[in-house]
């Protein structure tokens, strides 16, 4: 019996370290290379009006705020998964809501940051919106971490 808890509180442990790699590794990329690459093309590569700027300001201000909210979101929700593995020390209910709480936070990230870029490529020309076009592409089938 002690060795099939062990076995499951293992299998548990391995699935949320695959877990937070894959988010890890999202955050990494979706936020850290395409932000680099979005932002060096929005402000030096699309020569973007004043307006143009300022409106992409203000939807960048927007979206680093619902950025923390849901990275707040997951971190509580981790705490929350640490608590019930440390007291259950099993799979059952109180891990199985912790990590649908991940799992709702991520997603929601996940959807806000697209709104967020089709929100950018609003404010840009035909022209530019190619460009943009070609750099998000370019940033979600890159081989690089």
């Amino acid at each position: 019996m002690i060795q099939w808890r062990i076995f499951l509180a293992m299998l548990t442990i391995t699935a949320i370290a695959g877990g937070l790699a894959g988010w890890a590794g999202v955050e990494y990329g979706l936020h850290r290379e395409a932000r680099e690459d979005l932002d060096t093309v929005l402000h030096r590569d699309l020569d973007l009006s004043v307006a143009q700027n300022q409106r992409i300001e203000t939807l960048e201000k927007e979206f680093a705020a619902e950025r923390v909210r849901y990275q707040t979101e997951m971190r509580a929700a981790n705490r929350q998964l640490a608590q019930a593995l440390a007291q259950s020390h099993s799979e059952g209910p109180e891990v199985e809501r912790a990590i649908q709480r991940i799992h709702v936070a991520m997603a929601e990230l996940q959807v806000r940051t697209v709104r967020h870029v089709l929100a950018m490529r609003g404010v840009l020309t035909a022209e530019q919106a190619r460009i943009f076009d070609r750099t998000i592409s370019k940033t979600l089938t890159s081989d690089s971490p």
